[in-house]
């Protein structure tokens, strides 16, 4: 294979990965010498630094990947910050809103106060990153706690947690008080 192609080829792989890729990996994938690669990849990259492009080869370890410029983390943080917000379900939303409120909160205190199983709720959340593990209770079995990331707050539009809503929260691990059952005679 001529050298710019192998160029290309190595540039298409990488964008396309997402990832660093080991270069025995490329070098498998497109049958050339390791030290090939190795070469082919350090000019490539030394093109895009010095064409100042938007985007770099970073030798990592034993592999190369694509990463965007240092210099435009500013634009590239500023336009993935305007992504549409994550679409929830209801009961994603209402999972959220109990995390949100009583955080660190437990799976169990989110199904204690939704009073449905909740388990898919909470891994859909962690999947859109609006919560985070937060540790772990100290209480037998140990459950995670969650909390909510920077990215709930983005999502909507908060700069803190004080700007939530102030809402009536239910008090755990207190008594609560229920009211005298009339006694009927013969009881």
């Amino acid at each position: 294979m001529e050298f710019e192609q192998l160029q290309r080829a190595i540039e298409a792989i990488l964008f396309a990965a997402g990832e660093r890729i080991d270069i025995q990996r490329l070098s498998d994938a497109l049958e050339t010498d390791p030290a090939e690669i190795e070469k082919a990849a350090d000019a490539l990259a030394d093109d895009y630094s010095f064409q100042r492009r938007g985007i770099r080869i970073l030798k990592l370890e034993k592999g190369y990947q694509m990463v965007s410029s240092g210099e435009m983390a500013d634009f590239v943080t500023k336009a993935l910050e305007t992504r549409k917000p994550p679409k929830l379900s209801s009961s994603q939303l209402e999972t959220l809103t109990i995390i949100a409120y009583y955080q660190p909160a437990t799976k169990a205190m989110v199904e204690q106060i939704r009073g449905v199983d909740s388990a898919y709720s909470v891994a859909a959340l962690l999947n859109k990153k609006l919560i985070e593990e937060a540790g772990r209770l100290n209480v037998p079995g140990r459950p995670i706690q969650y909390k909510t990331t920077p990215d709930f707050l983005r999502t909507f539009g908060l700069s803190s947690l004080e700007e939530l809503p102030p809402i009536d929260k239910i008090s755990f691990g207190e008594p609560i008080e229920l009211p005298e059952e009339k006694q009927t005679e013969g009881a």
